[in-house]
């Protein structure tokens, strides 16, 4: 078994040693950067047809070791699952129904698992979505920092205006909005631990009049045109296919005419939302984001325009999530004594792979993310919108005060 891997895996030339149970090891190209230290023999056959989802599985079933850099290893898996795995079209994935208890039993697997965990690797405001990165070698928290008032910006925020946060996390933008801006910001989320942790830090900064946070679905936000501004960052990936009408027309309803809506998440790569990566995708919606679901660009936009917002500017980031990621998977394995303390080691080989495969996948366009800013028009058709994006690129922060 061992001659035979090593022969249809040696014309590849990977960087790649493999390490076996009984101590020997082989070299499948010159100059390894990366090991694999197999502990189940088994698991030498099934490198014949090596999916990333198959890959992903034996690591964090502990049926393999990675030496080295794990951002190297996910680059060498998908060299492997390239060269010998079929690449398959099963056509769109399956649309999952979206009630108020599946998505908060999917939001607390998710973002419950622990806050002492997450601040490992995140930044200091703990903002959990892609930075915005000026010069590549900005640190991961100046790219927070100026992702919070990018999003600021886009969307012209003025003291006084009322801000709704959809999804609100950790609260991160929801103090900058209201530190920096001036605004009055109601934030809402499923997760009871991000919850928690947000209105401790609001507290301890003294924004408890400025923020309201609170334990709410989106489904039961109530009345109508109670915000001069929406704002949705890395929720609506939980949404749904099926609920995104439903999703963009609560949004509609509760901005005020000629006000802002931005919604910011990832999209996938193909129209039918069908995933890429040899695995990778259901490795994901397996182990890290159940029932989550990933719109493609013209998804959202038709959804948005078919709930009457018009869409006025799109930015895509996704090379900006791509650093995003690699900074959080540094992260996460210079602390790993610290994280196998705050959670067990199935959750931290979990988190190893989907943290630096994500960082790889973006940055080999395996998905997108894009912020869709759109307005719901006025009575006559109009809006308030500058003619030129100007404004948002100006120096200095509150450049939106001259607009409405």
């Amino acid at each position: 078994m061992l001659a035979q891997l090593a022969a249809s895996l040696g014309a590849l030339k990977l960087p790649l040693r493999l390490i076996l149970p009984g101590g020997g090891s082989v070299d499948l190209g010159p100059s390894p950067r990366v090991e694999l230290q197999i502990h189940d023999p088994a698991l030498l056959e099934e490198l014949q047809t090596p999916s990333l989802d198959r890959l992903g599985e034996a690591f964090i079933q502990q049926r393999m070791d990675i030496r080295g850099s794990v951002l190297d290893a996910i680059g060498v898996a998908d060299r492997l699952s390239q060269a010998l795995v079929r690449d398959e079209d099963d056509g769109p994935p399956p649309h999952d129904p979206h009630d108020r208890q599946t998505d908060a039993e999917a939001i607390a697997y998710h973002y419950d698992l622990s806050n002492d965990f997450y601040a490992l690797w995140l930044d200091p405001e703990m903002v959990y979505s892609c930075g915005y990165f000026r010069h590549p070698d900005d640190t991961l928290a100046r790219a927070q920092v100026q992702k919070l008032d990018h999003l600021c910006r886009k969307l012209r925020l003025r003291s006084g205006q009322r801000l709704l946060d959809v999804g609100c996390g950790w609260g991160g933008l929801a103090r900058h909005a209201a530190k920096e801006y001036g605004v009055q910001v109601h934030g809402i989320t499923l997760s009871r631990q991000q919850l928690k942790l947000a209105r401790e830090r609001v507290a301890a900064q003294g924004l408890g009049d400025r923020i309201q946070l609170e334990l709410r679905d989106y489904r039961d936000l109530t009345g109508r045109e109670n915000y001069d501004k929406v704002v949705s960052v890395g929720m609506f990936e939980h949404v749904g296919h099926a609920n995104l009408p439903a999703y963009f027309q609560i949004l509609h309803r509760q901005v005020k005419p000629g006000g802002l809506v931005m919604n910011h998440g990832i999209t996938a790569r193909h129209t039918d939302g069908r995933p890429v990566g040899h695995g990778a995708g259901a490795f994901i919606a397996r182990y890290v984001f159940p029932h989550g679901e990933l719109p493609h660009l013209a998804t959202a936009v038709k959804a948005m325009s078919d709930q009457g917002l018009e869409v006025v500017d799109v930015e895509s980031l996704r090379m900006h999530y791509a650093l995003t990621l690699e900074h959080w998977s540094r992260n996460l394995e210079a602390n790993r004594d610290a994280a196998a303390a705050l959670v067990d080691e199935r959750a931290l080989r979990i988190w190893r792979i989907y943290l630096a495969g994500c960082a790889y996948g973006f940055s080999r366009n395996w998905m997108n993310i894009h912020q869709i800013l759109a307005v719901r028009p006025l009575p006559g058709g109009g809006h308030h919108l500058p003619l030129t994006r100007d404004d948002i690129y100006l120096q200095g922060r509150g450049a939106g005060d001259s607009q409405r």
